[in-house]
């Protein structure tokens, strides 16, 4: 399976860089796993809304032409669907199974996700109701991808 995460803006802190290389590490007996960095906009304080729409725009432009026409593409949202672990397993276990092997998630910066995205995307996920930095969602998310296959393949995990 290949897995590919697009998030924009650049990673800077040395920890969560420390902690996504180990999860990706670790999932390179599960899948082949890919993280693309796209550029974020300068977003200044006191936006106006057509100017937090506009950056949205212009990143998602970005992130669009890195998302390939044959992947399956979860959007992380904050009113997107929530998955328990195992049934988050499961979604990607029968996404493999369907022939979809190719699977992207997208993170958006800052403000979030244009609506051009977020209509490619094939579904919309959350992680929760609380509001996380973009740069620590990549750690969360790519642990739980690491959780997933290790649920998929019978392994032990921490409920």
């Amino acid at each position: 399976m290949n897995i590919k995460i697009i998030a924009v803006g650049k990673l800077k802190e040395k920890y969560l860089k420390q902690g996504i290389a180990e999860y990706v590490k670790r999932l390179g007996s599960y899948c082949k796993l890919e993280m693309i960095e796209v550029n974020d906009e300068k977003a200044p304080e006191n936006l106006s809304e057509k100017e937090m729409e506009l950056i949205k725009e212009k990143e998602g432009e970005r992130i669009l032409a890195k998302v390939s026409d044959q992947s399956y593409v979860f959007a992380l949202a904050i009113n997107g669907k929530q998955y328990e672990s195992t049934a988050f397993a499961d979604q990607i276990n029968q996404l493999g199974i369907q022939g979809k092997s190719n699977i992207t998630f997208i993170i958006g910066g800052s403000l979030g996700l244009s609506n051009q995205v977020l209509k490619r995307a094939d579904q919309e996920i959350s992680f929760g109701k609380l509001t996380f930095p973009h740069q620590l969602m990549r750690l969360v998310l790519v642990e739980q991808v690491y959780r997933a296959f290790r649920i998929m393949n019978g392994h032990a995990y921490h409920k």
